[in-house]
Order: structure tokens, then sequence, then C-alpha cells
């Protein structure tokens, strides 16, 4: 029998009692570990401790039970959490908004779904297709993971604020940056589109050229980011390595709107043809 089995069994347990007390005794009993082992194998299959895993399961059922109506500490006072205060700066901590900054915008947020070791198959295929040059006006991300930025962007209703009050397309930029090693990352929209503030922003220019191009699978509101996420993993480890293409180091960047509930976004990576023998010789 494997760890994943025995971290199941304690992943299955977390599940039936999110509104009671867990301890990590307990966690490792049903795993049939010591606690020190427990630990250490929960990390090593999840990625998570047990208690941060804990922590994120009880915020997305909090996330996905806020309703019209109903106080959010109520809620969350369902869920262990035993002062609005403390779920506030859980909640802060995790997602870098606060509870009534998505409550109003009710923006996509990255959730913590239950783990599963039954990965299923996924796959994306890509449409190529060449752009002219553009100009977006965007803000530079203070944040080490840029979803955390657009909690912030779209959370604090930024790009109205750049637009003027209208709704259009919102791009999010990553380049590597080899003098700090580091990915930057921006969020704005066209030129074109920023009829409003522009303060602290800061012009990109996106060249032409050949692009791959990525539409995210349907999903729901609630797992959207992680939608995303799974279909840039996809990209960089599975289509990319064998596509015969190679990425050029410029402007990498996704598109969708907010508030248009259609829950899919579109990846664009540009691309040159790798010099090795055997690469396509062009794109139909």
């Amino acid at each position: 029998m494997d760890y994943k089995t025995h971290i199941k069994r304690a992943i299955d347990y977390i599940e039936e009692n999110l509104k009671d007390e867990i301890t990590i005794a307990d966690c490792a009993r049903v795993s049939g570990y010591s606690d020190y082992h427990f630990i250490r194998v929960f990390r090593e299959a999840t990625g998570f401790t047990p208690a941060e895993y804990i922590r994120k399961r009880r915020l997305t059922e909090i996330i996905k039970n806020m309703r019209d109506g109903v106080p959010v500490s109520e809620i969350a006072f369902e869920y262990g959490f035993n002062s609005r205060e403390n779920f506030t700066r859980a909640f802060a901590s995790e997602y870098h908004i606060l509870p009534s900054e998505y409550k109003a915008s009710q923006n996509s947020l990255k959730l913590c779904e239950p783990i599963t070791f039954d990965t299923p198959p996924f796959e994306v295929k890509p449409e190529f297709v060449g752009l002219e040059p553009f100009d977006l006006v965007v803000y530079k991300s203070d944040e080490d993971y840029p979803t955390n930025f657009w909690n912030k962007y779209n959370g604090r209703k930024w790009s109205r604020k750049l637009t003027g009050g209208k709704v259009c397309e919102d791009y999010g930029v990553s380049v590597w940056n080899a003098a700090e090693n580091r990915l930057d990352y921006y969020i704005g929209v066209r030129k074109r589109d920023a009829l409003g503030d522009t303060g602290n922003t800061t012009v990109l220019s996106v060249p032409c050229g050949l692009y791959a191009v990525f539409t995210t699978p349907p999903s729901s509101h609630f797992d959207f980011v992680n939608t995303i996420h799974r279909t840039w993993d996809y990209i960089n480890n599975e289509w990319l390595p064998g596509s015969g293409y190679e990425r050029t180091g410029g402007y990498e960047f996704e598109t969708y709107i907010e508030s248009s509930h259609t829950f899919s976004e579109k990846i664009y990576i540009p691309l040159k043809r790798k010099s090795i023998p055997g690469a396509p010789r062009g794109v139909e």
C-alpha cells in the first residue's frame, strides 16, 4: 500500500470533519502514521502542511457558501473561525484582499478543492495566429504570486478605474527578468481602452509575431483559476516540449473579461521554430 492511500484516508477524514475540531493526532491515526511522519508524508504528497490544507479547504467552503442576506461571520463560525477578525485575517492572508472586497466583486479566486491523486487526462489544442503590434497600459505586480495580484486588480475594480467605467478585455502579461532572475507580471488593458485614471501605470509594447493561442476549457466560477493553472501546466510540461517550437522570450499574456462570467480565457505564447532536424517547417 503506497503513501497516497494512507494520505487519502486523512483527506477523507478532514472532509468529514471540516466543521469540527481536527487534530494532527486524529489525522495521523486514521492514516496509520505517527504524528511526525504524518506531517512529513502529507506535505510530500500534497505540497501543504496539514494545517495549511485544512485552512485552505475551510476558506474554500466558506466562499462557496457566501449568500446574500447571510452574515459572512455566521458561515465562518460554522467552519471553526471563532471571530470575524480571525476569519478576515485568514482570508486576507490567503487571497490578499478583504472578504468585503470579494463579496462586492465576486471575482474568481484560486480555491482548494479536496485533493485527489487520480488525475484525469487534460489536453488543449492551440490555434496559431500572427499578431500585429499593440500597446497595453498596465499596473506592475507587487505580489510574488500573480494570482494574488489578479485578486487585487479584480477585487478593487482597477479595470474600471483604468477605462473610466468601460467593460473591456483585461490582459495579464508575464516576461522573464534575467537581470533580477524573476518573473515580472503586469495587468491592464489595451491603450485604446485606457480612458480613465492611468496613474501608477506603465506602457508595454507587444511586438508582432507568431503566437500559439490556448483557450482554457469552460469551467465554473469556483474552478476557473484552477483550470487556468492546469492549462499553463499542460503548455509548459506537455505541449511545448514536443511541439517543435520554443519560446521567443517575449511577452506572454492571458486575456479575459472578468464580468462576462464565461470563465474561460485565452493564453498567448510567442513562438519560434526550434533549430533541430524534424521541426515543423511552418504552420498551415
